[in-house]
């Protein structure tokens, strides 16, 4: 088997010598290290491993300043050959301020890293980059340490739901259909040749067949904490502003739970790539973010539970009784709701109908590797559909965006829409819906309509990710928590006086259901509302299912860290 290759091409000798020194001291036991002079002639290197069935290339170095080609362009012309190899610009060591322009040329997706020309050996680093990058492309290895294995068919829905959830759980997982040989070798050896699929294979040999959500968390252990006692804060959602709320309150000493109907990271655990994330340059997988954030509340001693859905939310003197879906209540002082959004169904039958066959809602971080060599369609024009356009074009031979208005730049932050103009690869769409989907089995063909022209046609498509919009995840709250036409939750200086009173239900708040309580059930407040507390008094809303909120990342942290001193000044009113 032929090692993966780091090729390295920089036109200075003393440079070149010292690059070569550092990745063959490090990496060459296990990898093949190859530094060239021309750019032309690392080019013809490249495209000879491209023909080699199992040649691999993981990372390119360039350095910025040649004189046959300028490493900017050179990493581009490298990335046509191998788009999933990470591309790293050498520029000399030299002031901060240089990385400036550099910088704006990795948002704009021209590459993805730059690293000083080692100067020093061992050059540490260097190899931190070298090593992170690494690191990331054994993730994405078939080889790679996983977690749980799934065999089932290429397109069944339910392993990708299974998949999509172990992906935003940051747990390793590969998954074999069951038609390929290491599919056909593990259902031989677990006994389920013929199903009942998804095969759910444990890295202990444990062997679960078509899983409920239930068996999954135990089987994994993710679903760990204890509901008993009474917790000062209970959290409902695992978001950027559910863990925000969770580690600030965890981090103060609260008794703290955080609970999710899905996995960890809500809507931004599907983005591939954060970048205007505050503190983060060179951007931030969305399930990575979320992930350590995790870490950091349970380093703060907070609890967590996914895989629960929260049915019902009731007052029972000084205490909020969180009811859970399998008949459980979590006893709290405070809640905060951070029960997010999710993504607006199309309501086409038959594309809904093939939803996991083809069509997805959100980014498609789990899929995209799958879309080697096939046409994806990406129907939004938001930043969620314009990370998942990015994300695609490094994996499909074409991504289509599909938008409804007249250009982007309306929607979408400038950084993005200059990547995807940058893209060769990704077409955009303009004044385009769709309004049909179909196939056999799978997604095969959209039916889209020009608004312009009123032309309707119909394209081959191999997969459709939709991100068309959000609604907020409201709907089972009880009626005394006030909302907008909208359903998004009422806060604060949002509230008017006769809406902080307690139970009733105003002409543009969600209907009452009248299984959830009664109105005497209910305590009166005699204050304001604090900061981003709701009409229920010790119950706050934070991030994007809270009226008036940005649907931004670092927005939603900061509701979640300003929920935890409201929670303080209502635990806590003479403090």
């Amino acid at each position: 088997m032929t090692k993966p290759m780091l090729l390295a091409v920089h036109d200075r000798a003393p440079d070149r010598a010292r690059i070569e020194r550092e990745l063959t001291s490090r990496y060459a036991a296990d990898y093949q290290i190859v530094c060239e002079e021309s750019p032309l002639s690392a080019l013809q290197t490249l495209d000879t491993v491209r023909a080699t069935p199992d040649g691999v290339v993981p990372i390119v170095f360039a350095a910025s300043d040649m004189a046959e080609m300028p490493g900017a362009e050179f990493l581009a012309r490298a990335h046509v050959l191998h788009p999933h190899a990470q591309r790293v610009l050498l520029i000399p060591w030299s002031n901060r301020s240089a990385s400036k322009p550099i910088l704006r040329m990795i948002s704009q997706g021209r590459f993805d890293r730059y690293a000083s020309t080692p100067v020093r050996s061992p050059d540490e680093d260097f190899h931190q980059l070298v090593t992170e990058l690494l690191a990331g492309w054994q993730r994405q290895h078939a080889d790679r340490t996983t977690v749980v294995t799934l065999v089932d068919r290429r397109w069944a829905p339910r392993s990708y739901q299974i998949r999509d959830q172990l992906q935003r759980g940051g747990l390793p997982f590969a998954f074999h259909t069951a038609d390929s040989p290491r599919g056909r070798a593990l259902l031989e050896e677990t006994g389920y040749r013929h199903g009942p699929f998804p095969v759910v294979v444990r890295y202990d040999g444990h062997v679960l067949a078509d899983p409920a959500d239930e068996e999954i968390a135990h089987a994994l252990g993710v679903r760990h904490a204890s509901t008993d006692g009474v917790f000062d804060v209970v959290v409902i959602g695992a978001g950027p502003a559910g863990l925000s709320a969770g580690v600030y309150a965890a981090s103060e000493g609260l008794r703290t739970l955080i609970i999710d109907r899905d996995s960890i990271g809500g809507q931004a655990g599907t983005s591939s790539l954060i970048r205007n994330y505050l503190g983060f340059p060179l951007g931030v997988g969305g399930a990575d973010l979320c992930n350590r954030a995790v870490d950091q509340a349970w380093s703060f001693g907070a609890e967590t539970s996914v895989l629960r859905d929260v049915v019902d939310l009731r007052v029972d003197g000084d205490y909020r009784i969180v009811l859970l879906d399998d008949g459980t209540h979590v006893t709290a002082r405070t809640v905060v709701l951070a029960t997010g959004v999710t993504y607006q169904r199309l309501g086409l039958p038959r594309v809904e109908a093939l939803l996991g066959s083809g069509v997805y809602y959100g980014g498609g971080i789990t899929e995209a590797p799958a879309m080697a060599g096939q046409h994806a369609f990406v129907l939004g024009a938001g930043n969620s559909a314009g990370q998942a356009a990015v994300h695609l074009a490094r994996y499909a031979d074409r991504v289509s965006m599909i938008v409804r208005g007249g250009n982007l730049a309306a929607s979408m932050s400038d950084y993005l829409v200059t990547t995807i103009d940058a893209t060769g690869n990704i077409d955009v769409r303009l004044h385009t819906t769709v309004v049909d989907g179909h196939g056999a089995g799978r997604l095969e063909h959209l039916v889209l309509n020009d608004s312009n022209t009123g032309q309707v046609r119909t394209v081959a498509a191999d997969a459709l990710f939709v991100l068309i919009g959000t609604k907020p995840h409201t709907d089972w709250l009880p009626a005394e928590i006030l909302r907008d036409n909208n359903g998004y939750i009422l806060t604060g200086h949002d509230l008017r006086p006769d809406q902080a009173a307690g139970p009733g239900t105003p002409p543009d708040a969600t209907p009452a259901r009248a299984e959830h309580r009664l109105a005497s059930e209910m305590i009166t407040p005699t204050r304001s509302p604090l900061p981003l507390e709701t009409s229920v008094p010790g119950v706050f809303a934070a991030g994007d299912a809270r009226h008036g909120s940005v649907k931004r990342v670092a927005s939603a942290v900061g509701d979640g860290s300003i929920t935890v001193r409201s929670v303080h000044q209502y635990l806590s009113p003479t403090a």
